[in-house]
């Protein structure tokens, strides 16, 4: 019975040696988890944003922030042509305001959380970020409130 547990229990260990060569060989994903960010550089509310389906949350009138919506994936080495499709709801009174547009990310070196920047007149730039919105090293600058807006 003893050599029936030890030989059990060789096969259980060389499964798993076995299983984790397998691992070693593929390498690592192609794709990184990335949380998703807003940042807005309009005097609008954005009552909800998304990325390729995900995030959702809200943003204030010229505000910007970490990325703290969960989440998505992103490839691990940028490549030209990479889009995205985002969707956003700046509603106008009661009324819900539904966008969506196709957009190119920019271009990164490593791999963060992706972040979506609105503009006025629809304008919209997708880029990816280990630094916060508004950090002083984050890929677009945002200044806030310009003083000369209401």
């Amino acid at each position: 019975m003893k050599w029936m547990m030890y030989l059990g229990t060789a096969l259980l260990l060389s499964g798993c040696a076995f299983k984790g060569r397998q691992l070693e060989q593929a390498g690592p994903s192609p794709t990184a988890t990335a949380q998703v960010g807003i940042v807005n550089h309009t005097g609008k509310y954005i009552y909800s944003a998304s990325v390729d389906g995900a995030g959702g949350g809200n943003m204030a009138r010229w505000g910007a922030g970490l990325a703290n919506i969960c989440c998505t994936s992103i490839p691990r080495v940028w490549y030209p042509g990479m889009n995205v499709l985002v969707r956003w709801d700046m509603p106008d009174g009661l009324q819900h305001i539904i966008k969506e547009k196709m957009v190119e990310v920019e271009k990164y070196d490593e791999p963060g959380d992706i972040y979506m920047h609105f503009f006025p007149d629809d304008g919209v730039r997708v880029v990816v970020s280990n630094a916060g919105g508004r950090a002083k090293t984050h890929p677009i600058l945002h200044s806030g409130k310009p003083a000369d807006m209401p």
